[in-house]
């Protein structure tokens, strides 16, 4: 049974991913109100645009191990 060759599995094992470190503690803050501040709403955008760039660092790395299709 080809499914049980060690060596063909160890053939097929990936590589593994660069690492990435963890995304940040948020810095937003609950709003005070029901209308968010200027203060909050930029904090908020922060935290998405930290987020997105971890998340596309993640991509990239699966991508160049060959985890994921480029």
């Amino acid at each position: 049974m080809p499914y049980l060759d060690p060596a063909a599995g160890r053939a097929r094992e990936g590589r593994q991913a660069a690492a990435v470190p963890n995304a940040g503690n948020a810095t937003a803050t609950a709003a005070a109100g029901a209308t968010p501040t200027k203060a909050e709403y930029d904090a908020l955008l922060a935290d998405v645009a930290t987020l997105r760039t971890k998340v596309n660092s993640l991509l990239t790395a699966l991508r160049a191990s060959g985890q994921i299709a480029p």
